[in-house]
């Protein structure tokens, strides 16, 4: 028959797996929910792009290729981003 140090002992060890469960659970929720705004700002990102486009290819609302270009060489400074839009290296 097991002592009571060492059913104590094992309530601890079976203590800490749940604890270390828990928070396993967790960090998987927590990543999940984090996948999901990323997955929503990617969708806004893309669904403005798509916006701004036709805005330009159409001359809606003020927009020209000229205003889009300035914009993005204004604010665009990693390379291999500039040389997607043929702007020149800053």
């Amino acid at each position: 028959m097991p002592t009571i140090d060492d059913r104590i002992a094992a309530a601890e060890k079976r203590l800490k797996q749940l604890q270390t469960q828990r928070e396993q659970i967790g960090a998987r929720q927590l990543a999940r929910v984090l996948k999901g705004q990323r997955a929503d700002d990617t969708r806004r990102k893309i669904l403005t792009g798509a916006v701004v486009l036709a805005a330009v290819e159409h001359g809606e609302d003020g927009w020209s290729r000229e205003a889009l270009m300035a914009l993005l060489s204004a604010r665009l400074t990693r390379p291999d981003d500039r040389a997607l839009f043929n702007l020149p290296a800053q």
